[in-house]
């Protein structure tokens, strides 16, 4: 009987079950992340998705996986990664709709630049984007990261913002309402690989986890790292502010990964459908 009830308890166990890595991160939506099994083997295979390299970890006592980034306009439906050995791996891209925010701000030039603002915006973009595509050897120290302040959530990721009336690019990050002067602590370690003081992102650090997985604050007040330093988990990056395009203090917080921004509620635990 023992033997039994043995037998059906494991037929009823998936075939493969997620690792806590997959069950945290797998969220395949525009603008969330898909985990792919990559089998097994000694060495970690290398990935790609749309011509960009992914992150690859290893689940502890499982198989290698990649962590993609999906971006915000991907079509819904099916999606693949390249593998360094020849395979095509698919995913599937599931539906996620994402809210409305209207602001007021009272700096019209930060909704209409002038044209010696948008040569400004223009170079910062370059700078900015370089530096998300970094794509760094060493493995992420952590994938469940730790908040990067203490606070509740305010406006999400992947809102459809209206500036003054006007649609702008959605809500690339998250943030937390907390006042000015909090200390914004690093996630993950990682090595501050762009500093920055920009027209619509104000005091801007980038930090590299490793492997194409960045993380960027903005809006702060004050920078207390320099370039090249490395991090450790919960070292202070610097403080909350109102610097750029914001109407008030708040801690802004993207990731990117493989040059894709996605939502950072997923590695915090916090996502919702």
């Amino acid at each position: 009987m023992r033997l039994f009830a043995a037998l059906l308890l494991c037929l009823a166990l998936p075939a493969h079950a997620d690792g806590f890595i997959s069950r945290l991160l797998n969220k395949p939506v525009p603008g969330g992340v898909a985990v792919v099994q990559l089998g097994s083997g000694a060495q970690a295979p290398t990935a790609r998705y749309q011509g960009k390299p992914v992150l690859v970890v290893k689940e502890e006592g499982r198989d290698w996986i990649a962590i993609v980034g999906i971006p915000l306009g991907t079509q819904l439906g099916r999606q693949q990664i390249e593998v360094s050995d020849g395979r095509k791996l698919a995913f599937n891209v599931g539906p996620r709709t994402y809210r409305e925010q209207h602001i007021k701000l009272a700096n019209t030039r930060q909704v209409n630049p002038l044209p010696e603002d948008l040569k400004r915006i223009d170079r910062e973009l370059a700078e900015q984007t370089r530096a998300y595509r970094n794509f760094s050897p060493g493995t992420p120290s952590n994938l469940l990261f730790d908040k990067p302040v203490n606070g509740p959530l305010s406006s999400p990721f992947g809102l459809r913002r209206f500036f003054n009336g006007e649609e702008r690019n959605p809500h690339s990050g998250l943030d937390f309402a907390v006042g000015a002067g909090t200390p914004i602590k690093a996630p993950a370690a990682g090595k501050v690989v762009l500093i920055g003081n920009y027209f619509f992102n104000g005091k801007t650090v980038f930090v590299d986890h490793g492997q194409g997985l960045i993380s960027m604050f903005c809006h702060m007040s004050k920078v207390d790292v320099k370039l090249g330093q490395q991090l450790s988990r919960g070292g202070v990056v610097g403080r909350v502010g109102a610097t750029g395009r914001a109407t008030g203090p708040h801690m802004h917080w993207n990731i990117s990964l493989n040059d894709v921004r996605v939502d950072p509620a997923i590695f915090i635990g916090a996502y919702k459908p």
